[in-house]
């Protein structure tokens, strides 16, 4: 059973559904029956074209879910006749469903809700598993952003911008459960990157890859978090890294820098140093300047003050961190790291016990917390 070529089918026949004239919720579930039946059926019996079989199968259920509709007459002009079977032509409507999915008006977890299951060919059950949320939880949600997008046109251009914001969030989310949503996200935007002009979108994919690779090296067996300074880089993945600087190299030949591509660069910078101490990191301060200038991120904000503390001392990351705001997310644990460089190990105690009260989840705190107590015993 090969699972990526139906996760790989699944935009193809939801699209060519759509412009059979199934509104796209209706499209949507009709796949999601067809996948179902192909992952029951193909097994013993493989279809020697895969999509049409899958048109054929989804646009059945179609037609018999509109039948049973109390809203028939008004479809009567869609149903009237059955496409005929055998191989579909050949159009791609990957970036469309993309857009839709991205849609304005979804909330950013309902779009990458969406995202996952239109073009994805992730099953709810499967989605749910990942964000750790009941399932019931997850269908209210891509039922809810189903009926935003309903009345969406189909063939109206989307904003590539929008697209990558949800793959960043998607791939934000790491990993749990029995999908990879960080492969996934890599997946989703090597594809994109295939079918969309952006530099951006080369740009993504190259700090997806890059990250990535970092993955074997961020834990310990025991689920521990290895911060970067202190990983075993022998562990990284080689390969992706090269991969990413090759897609990173391409995009920022085109002169259209955005903040994907510096987020990348700063990436390729870490990756390329053989320990931490060889890290370049005044060209890492420019890069993060750059980031600033085109995203304004607070957060990108305070990345620079780590940088501009390793490249210029603590104290010059310290008047950098005091320009910023102290609520921002991590701003303490931060401030804990600079402090604990410059040598007030007390106050940096401090810090990391109050930075660990404000982790977002528990492999962030048990860290910090074994920062502070490091200190603490050290001292």
């Amino acid at each position: 059973m090969d699972e990526a070529l139906l996760r790989g089918l699944t935009p193809e026949v939801t699209g060519l559904l759509v412009r059979r004239g199934a509104d796209f919720a209706s499209a949507e579930d009709a796949v999601q029956d067809a996948l179902v039946e192909a992952v029951r059926v193909w097994p013993s019996d493989p279809p020697r074209d895969p999509k049409g079989w899958l048109v054929t199968v989804a646009w059945r259920r179609f037609l018999d879910a509109t039948r049973a509709d109390a809203a028939r007459r008004r479809r009567e002009e869609v149903v009237e006749e059955e496409p005929e079977t055998g191989a579909a032509r050949a159009v791609d409507d990957t970036l469309r469903l993309y857009f839709l999915c991205a849609h304005p008006s979804l909330t950013p977890s309902s779009a990458v809700a969406l995202t996952l299951r239109a073009v994805g060919g992730l099953t709810t059950r499967q989605i749910a598993r990942a964000y750790l949320v009941p399932e019931a939880t997850m269908a209210q949600r891509v039922s809810r952003a189903k009926r935003t997008v309903a009345g969406a046109r189909f063939d109206r251009p989307g904003d590539v911008r929008t697209v990558l914001r949800v793959l960043y969030l998607v791939f934000n989310e790491g990993y749990s459960g029995d999908v990879d949503l960080a492969a996934e996200a890599i997946r989703l935007t090597r594809q994109l990157n295939a079918v969309v002009d952006h530099p951006e979108a080369a740009g993504l994919l190259a700090l997806m890859l890059i990250h990535h690779a970092r993955r074997p090296a961020r834990t310990t067996p025991d689920g521990d978090l290895v911060p970067l300074a202190e990983q075993d880089r022998s562990l990284w993945d080689t390969r992706a890294v090269a991969e990413g600087v090759r897609v990173l190299q391409g995009a920022l030949a085109r002169d259209r820098l955005g903040e994907y591509q510096a987020q990348a660069a700063i990436a390729a910078l870490h990756a390329d140093a053989r320990t931490a101490e060889e890290t370049d990191w005044p060209q890492i301060v420019e890069w993060y300047d750059e980031l600033v200038r085109l995203s304004g991120n607070p957060v990108a904000r305070l990345n620079r003050a780590v940088a501009v503390g390793e490249a210029e001392g603590p104290g010059a990351g310290l008047a950098a961190l005091g320009e910023l705001d102290e609520s921002l997310p991590r701003y303490r644990a931060v401030a804990a790291h600079l402090y604990e460089r410059s040598g007030d190990l007390r106050r940096a105690a401090r810090l990391y016990a109050q930075a660990a009260l404000d982790a977002p989840d528990l492999a962030e705190r048990a860290h910090l917390t074994r920062r502070a107590a490091r200190i603490n015993s050290g001292r």
